[in-house]
């Protein structure tokens, strides 16, 4: 043994601690359980690892977008708390918010 440390034999990584999939794509969405839902949910037959990273990556995107508009919204009201009102008046004074979920 050359005693260079405790290592996992000859590979050289380190002390084995497990890195989510979420952290390794830097998002705060849960990677694992989107692919999960996805692979359960009967869209299609086969479903790509990247795929996961994707839709929780756009959801988390969508989420922050509105949430910094209710924020916004709840501060012209002189309110500090985003209560359900003022997500409606963000996503439907946004054009594109409105387009996408008000039908």
């Amino acid at each position: 043994m050359s005693g260079k440390g405790k290592g996992k034999g000859k590979s050289g990584r380190g002390s084995g601690k497990s890195v989510s999939s979420s952290s390794k794509a830097g998002l705060q969405f849960p990677v694992a359980r989107v692919g999960r839902y996805l692979k359960k949910g009967g869209y299609a037959s086969r479903v790509g690892v990247g795929a996961g990273v994707y839709l929780a990556a756009v959801l988390e995107y969508l989420c922050a977008e509105i949430l910094e508009l209710a924020g916004n919204a709840a501060r012209d009201n002189k309110k500090s708390r985003i209560v359900p009102r003022h997500i409606t008046l963000a996503v439907k004074n946004d054009e594109e918010l409105n387009k996408l979920l008000g039908g």
